[in-house]
């Protein structure tokens, strides 16, 4: 008796749990797959300087965008016709500390006609962590901003309410910084 997991050697099983449409085939250079697109495709046409790089991992696009093009980028995102990226599922960062820019400010979107995902990222400078708040775009960034300014320190300019969320308000420092103190500053 078969088993639901059990499928013929060469069959790869239906996707489960979220993902809609065809695992991109490993014959496919990732170079077709950013060139077929269509939010790159757009941004570059819309401003052929909004976007310093591409990439793609396992049908991920993450698009990298010049923090001073973000919001006419989201902008883009969200209202043309064909890709509507009206929802904002996530906005978080990631301290590459070190290096330089330090932080990466990752923004992940959903379009459900067509149905598609798409992660932006904008990389910031450790020394002055500023980036345009996004939330006239998406309310929805409103409370994830406030995350990411409490536990990384990067202010987002224009938000309406930008306080610590989950730390009290007289806590020093931020605690997702890699140079965070394991025991906090005392």
């Amino acid at each position: 008796m078969a088993r639901e997991t059990d499928t013929d050697p060469g069959e790869r099983p239906e996707p489960r749990f979220g993902h809609a449409g065809p695992t991109p085939s490993c014959n496919i250079a990732m170079s077709d797959l950013l060139a077929t697109n269509r939010a790159l495709q757009k941004l570059r046409e819309f401003d052929p300087a909004a976007v310093e790089d591409a990439r793609e991992f396992r049908g991920e696009v993450t698009l990298f965008i010049r923090r001073d093009r973000l919001r006419r980028s989201c902008e883009l995102l969200r209202d043309a016709p064909g890709l509507s990226f009206k929802y904002l599922s996530d906005v978080t960062a990631v301290d590459c500390y070190p290096s330089e820019p330090r932080f990466a400010v990752v923004y992940h979107l959903l379009s459900l006609d067509p149905y598609q995902r798409l992660r932006l990222k904008v990389r910031v400078a450790g020394d002055d962590p500023r980036i345009e708040s996004v939330v006239p775009i998406w309310p929805a960034a409103n409370a994830f901003e406030r995350e990411v300014f409490d536990l990384f320190g990067i202010h987002f300019e224009g938000h309406p309410y930008l306080r610590r969320l989950l730390m009290p308000e007289d806590w020093e420092g931020h605690p997702l910084r890699k140079d965070y103190p394991l025991t906090g500053y005392r």
